[in-house]
């Protein structure tokens, strides 16, 4: 998976064609830490069909405000630049985030 930062991310992210699925995480967020393994696999099983990306919002405060992730774990979906969907805290599950992805592929 491909680690983002604010110099990183917009050409990563919001230049990029096709969808991109970005995992907003901080060091101090443990549900965030135990969602990523499920994030990992999730990657594998798409690999090929959309990118995937994860920012540390610890170091990226305004960024991830800009973005309006307010909480933590995560998820959102970008096609060509624009947000187009995401789950968050409780919602930011494999099964809701794979439902996500396959709603975004069809």
């Amino acid at each position: 998976m491909l680690s983002v930062d604010k110099s990183t991310f917009e050409a990563e992210v919001l230049k990029s064609q096709g969808l991109v699925l970005v995992d907003y995480w901080s060091d101090g967020c443990e549900p965030c830490k135990a969602l990523m393994p499920d994030i990992e696999a999730l990657e594998e099983k798409y690999e090929g069909k959309l990118k995937f990306c994860k920012l540390n919002t610890t170091k990226a405060r305004r960024l991830a405000i800009s973005q309006k992730v307010l909480g933590l774990p995560t998820i959102a979906i970008y096609k060509d630049g624009e947000k187009l969907d995401e789950v968050t805290k409780d919602d930011a599950n494999k099964a809701n985030i794979e439902a996500m992805i396959e709603k975004h592929l069809g």
